[in-house]
């Protein structure tokens, strides 16, 4: 079972760099640019291995238990606290040797570090071109120091030669704070996002250099606070043509008005997304070792489905790896052979789709534990409409992937543009976050132990295949191809392929190809071809009614539940006559159709919803309709879970009902049922979408002041034909906070609500205003965000981590990570900003949010509810500015700071210079309290 194939040789490297030579002198003698493009010939030949085993200490250390520790407790009975040599990491061919795989399959290295370093996932562009994120700051000491550095990278590789090695590539994007993801998104451009930060960006390189020379807004709201292995990653483009990510229970999706956004079930996922055939997604957990969320999409809602998991699915079967190196202590570790017991951790995730692997592969799914050092293959058994997973490997005691190796890390797998499957190898000594891998741990131990904190920087991409099934390889070419070539890819065998095509399609918005989308998705003979076609259609805004009709018709189920999910988009922008389709197939006798036909029955609210599923449930006896038919009625409560936040109070919810009878009565008729806009034909709208709209997200003082006094003419140089928002400032505040509240959070633009108080403070202060705005007008009287600048100097008085492994950086109070004194808050404690020239600051917002009281220790499974709390808020400040940062005047003295969300309002005054000064300190002389501020943003007038 143990197979291997070598990395190229050494002859084959010095034919490939003379080549490469050959090839520099050749175009010297042309007046063609060179582009700045690598090939592994010219990258620095560092033996990245050998410095790291040079790195270790000659003298072995001398584990020893810690201060405290129970040697009878179970993280500690029987533990090896013998001086040990330290894990040696191996070269790619070398480690190759120690794969265990089934007879008939092979791994060979497609890309390997010094060209890449870290990877901790690949995704590939319409070319085939592969998209490595290299996060090169993670865990390189045991505290993780300098984790949040920006030292992270994107990188993209080509295999120009087609010998199967990835040798030709560029730094796409540097100097990154531990991206989260890397999302290809048409020609020369990807999305991603750093950590602690809270926007989506758009890179993209524009001059053919490979590499990005120009950034985008792409969407905001997207981060999370968390360290880095609990923030939200792996944005991904689903089947339905709207992006999803781990943790963030919310999808969004890219308009001609905007990015809008939808709520969705909480995922639970950490590192993970894929879909399967039909375009149903599978979140991979992370802590939890297990899928997350898989049974339904998760646009529905959440649905508990016990026995998900078949007997003994928790139970890894690694191979030896001797060491032991396991967080939760020697109770979690299978002796004699060091080995993980039960399920811990895990990370990427994929339904293999190919068509280069043996065909019983199709639709399994693979996940990695690299805690295990193993990649599992499930098999999904579908009964009556629900899913029991199986690991595939489970009686033969085994995985099916295994290393003997310690420093195997799978992390990531995707079915790739040659119809294999790649697996992401991180070949690291430390994959546990330095909160759980402090001193006086058992995994800390275990780390000083075989000296796991020396072996960083390295990295290794592997391909699987298997005897007799040649990679494909046909090179993609799909970015430079017509629209018409892509739909025929939609037939292809290999679902990356069809993925790629289909994304493109919807991409380019090209009309020309409707007519053969059409033909394709209700003629064609291929059903995968078919489901992608309707999908496309959906894309491009080219779905007809009597289409979705036709195809609840179908003879194919899946082709009725594919109807069932498209159809979703039709009627939400209006189209209801396609109720009656709904309903219609909640009497469908095959139980998936049934299901789907309840699924979306709930998601768009149709009338008398209960009395119609309870009429299925008594018709199907199937357990998939009983189950979700039950829940529906009766939703299951999810209290716990990353990415579950708080829910909106009982007068916030009824605000927002109020708000939605008012938009569905006034506001519809013009800015559509959606928020999209209402089609006035030529390409007009009646009214602007508010869906999605930045104007509509960022202060809501624009919205309050277009209600108010209404607005006439052109938007950012756009007109409509409705011509003019009229006025409603007779409306009473709380009318206007109702209607404004669901505009800003109720059509996919989640921002906060507006308070009828704040409508009233606006309303005085524009009560001199004449008449309707002019767009104009209106903006340079409105506070906009101003993002935080390389140009700004930001200082303050004290200054210090907020955690383990974090910035020690005043600038950090305008991320996620947040910034803290530090030490108990004093009278005269200060933070500055300094602008590179005279700024008229308008208002402040920041978020000081309460923490467990310093120096408290807890009892074991105490309820995060009875951890005692303190605010860390300021206790009372003035905000002062200054032309010099020597003079200061006070703009707004004896503030009381407030625990969660502070909003300071000020009179615009120019000045290079504004600061928060504390006037009180806290009284207590035993509340050692720090003063924190997270999330915190500057706005101005233009």
């Amino acid at each position: 079972m143990k197979v291997s194939k070598k990395s190229p040789s050494k002859p084959l490297k010095i034919f490939l760099t003379v080549a490469f030579c050959l090839y520099l002198i050749s175009s010297c003698k042309t007046s063609q640019p060179v582009q700045n493009i690598t090939t592994m010939a010219d990258v620095p030949q560092q033996d990245l291995v050998k410095d790291v085993i040079n790195s270790f200490s000659s003298n072995l250390p001398q584990p020893v238990l810690p201060t405290g520790a129970d040697p009878n407790s179970d993280d500690w009975k029987d533990a090896d606290l013998e001086a040990k040599k330290p894990v040696n990491p191996l070269y790619a061919s070398e480690e190759a040797r120690h794969f265990l795989l089934p007879p008939g399959y092979h791994i060979e290295p497609v890309l390997t570090e010094p060209a890449i370093q870290q990877p901790g996932a690949i995704a590939f562009d319409g070319n085939g071109r592969m998209y490595v994120l290299e996060l090169r700051s993670y865990m390189l000491t045991a505290d993780s120091k300098d984790e949040l550095e920006p030292t992270s990278r994107i990188s993209r590789w080509e295999d120009k030669d087609n010998d199967g090695v990835y040798e030709t590539g560029t730094t796409f994007i540097d100097n990154l704070i531990f991206p989260r993801f890397v999302l290809p998104y048409g020609k020369d451009c990807v999305l991603t996002m750093e950590s602690d930060a809270d926007n989506v960006y758009k890179y993209t390189d524009t001059d053919g250099d490979g590499k990005a020379d120009k950034k985008e807004l792409f969407t905001n709201k997207y981060g999370r606070s968390g360290n880095v292995e609990h923030q939200q990653a792996f944005m991904y483009w689903g089947m339905d043509n709207w992006l999803y990510s781990t943790v963030n229970a919310f999808r969004v999706r890219e308009t001609p008005g905007g990015v809008i956004r939808e709520k969705t079930g909480f995922n639970r996922a950490q590192w993970g997304i894929t879909h399967d055939d039909d375009g149903k997604l599978w979140f991979q957990g992370g802590a939890s070792g297990l899928p997350s969320y898989f049974q339904f999409p998760i646009h529905y809602g959440n649905f508990e489905v016990p026995g998900e998991f078949a007997k003994g699915f928790d139970i890894p079967y690694g191979a030896a790896v001797k060491i032991s190196d396991m967080q939760g202590g020697m109770d979690e570790i299978r002796q004699p052979d060091g080995s993980l017991k039960r399920v811990t951790g895990s990370a990427g995730n994929d339904v293999y789709r190919g068509d280069r692997l043996p065909e019983s592969l199709r639709g399994q799914y693979f996940y990695g534990e690299p805690v295990a050092r193993i990649v599992r293959q499930i098999n999904p058994v579908v009964k009556e409409g629900l899913t029991t997973l199986h690991n595939v490997y489970q009686d033969q005691q085994s995985e099916f992937l295994r290393s003997t190796d310690p420093l195997f890390r799978p992390v990531d797998m995707a079915t790739a543009p040659d119809g294999t499957m790649y697996i992401v190898d991180m070949y690291h000594g430390i994959i546990q976050e330095g909160q759980w891998t402090q001193k006086g741990t058992y995994l800390r131990t275990k780390i000083e132990q075989y000296q796991l904190d020396k072996v960083v920087g390295l990295g290794r991409i592997w391909r699987i295949t298997y005897d007799g099934k040649e990679r494909d390889k046909t090179r993609p070419k799909m970015l430079n191809e017509k629209t018409s070539a892509l739909v025929k890819h939609l037939e292809h065998p290999n679902g990356w392929w069809r993925d790629a095509a289909q994304q493109l399609i919807v991409l380019r918005k090209d009309q020309s190809v409707v007519p053969a989308l059409e033909k394709m998705a209700l003629n064609s003979q291929n059903i995968l071809a078919r489901i992608h076609a309707i999908w496309a259609l959906e894309g491009l805004s080219a779905l007809k009614t009597e289409t979705v009709q036709k195809l609840l018709s179908d003879a194919n189920p899946r082709i009725r539940v594919q109807a069932l999910r498209v159809g979703e988009t039709l009627y939400k922008n209006g189209q209801k006559d396609i109720e009656t389709n709904y309903k219609a197939a909640l009497n469908d006798a095959n139980a998936d159709v049934a299901i789907q036909a309840m699924l979306s029955s709930k998601f768009l609210k149709l009338p008398d919803l209960e009395a119609t599923i309870k009429n299925t449930v008594a018709n199907n006896k199937a357990a998939g309709v009983k189950l979700v038919g039950e829940q529906i009625i009766t939703p299951p409560r999810i209290t716990r879970g990353l990415g579950i936040g708080g829910e909106l109070n009982k007068d916030q919810q009824e605000m927002l009902t109020r708000g939605a009878v008012i938009y569905n009565e006034l506001c519809s008729q013009c800015h559509g049922n959606s928020g999209m806009g209402t089609p006035a034909g030529d390409g007009k709208l009646l009214a602007p979408a508010l869906a999605g709209s930045s104007r509509i997200q960022s202060h809501p003082e624009y919205a309050i002041r277009v209600v108010l006094h209404g607005m006439d003419g052109a938007i950012e140089g756009k007109t409509y034909a409705g011509g003019m928002m009229a006025s409603m400032k007779e409306q009473p505040d709380q009318w206007v906070a109702d209607v404004i509240s669901y505009i800003r959070n109720g059509l996919s633009n989640d921002a906060s609500l507006v308070t009828p108080e704040v409508v009233a403070k606006i309303r005085q202060k524009t009560a001199d205003q004449p008449g309707m705005y002019k767009y104009d007008n209106l903006i340079k009287v409105v506070p906009h965000e101003l993002q935080q600048r390389d140009g700004w100097k930001v200082t303050a008085s004290n200054t210090a981590s907020t955690r383990i492994g974090g910035n020690v950086s005043p600038t950090t109070a305008f991320t996620y990570e947040g910034w803290s004194t530090g030490v108990k808050q004093e009278k005269g404690m200060w933070y500055q900003i300094e602008f590179p020239k005279e700024t008229a600051i308008s208002e402040i917002q920041f978020n000081s949010a309460a923490m467990t009281k310093r120096g408290w220790v807890p009892k074991p499974n105490t309820p995060p509810g009875q951890r005692p709390m303190v605010q860390t808020h300021p206790r009372i400040y003035t905000i002062e500015t200054s032309s010099d940062g020597i003079n200061w005047q006070a703009s707004l003295s004896t503030q009381k700071g407030k625990d969660g969300d502070n909003i300071i309002a000020l009179n615009p005054r120019k000045a290079r210079f504004i600061r928060i000064k504390l006037d009180q300190g806290v009284d207590n002389p035993e509340d050692d309290i720090p003063w924190t501020m997270k999330q915190l943003k500057v706005f101005e007038l233009n």
